[in-house]
């Protein structure tokens, strides 16, 4: 699986998105029961070092019933939290 990266504003998003079931006993994922999703956002120095890193859980009163939908869902959350358009989060510590 690659990784997907994008930047928005000068910040790093990188979508999360996992199974809303973690793995059973058995070893295999429930992929049927939907994903959630979470988007990690990062500051690059000068240098090109990571400065600073936070990763925030995307609200849904329900599972996604895709991936693609619970990754896009993400980067909208992530450039919602960076223009400062989602009351008690905010990334200016970043």
């Amino acid at each position: 699986m690659s990784e997907y990266v994008r930047t928005y504003r000068g910040l790093e998003i990188y979508p999360l998105v996992y199974p809303h079931i973690p793995r059973g006993a058995v070893g295999s994922y429930d992929h049927g029961a939907g994903f959630d999703a979470a988007v990690r956002i990062c500051r690059r120095g000068t240098n090109d070092t990571l400065t600073a890193s936070r990763v925030f859980r995307v609200p849904h009163r329900a599972p996604f019933g895709e991936a693609g939908k619970a990754r896009k869902a993400s980067s909208d959350y992530a450039e919602r939290l960076i223009d400062g358009q989602v009351d008690g989060q905010s990334v200016r510590d970043l």
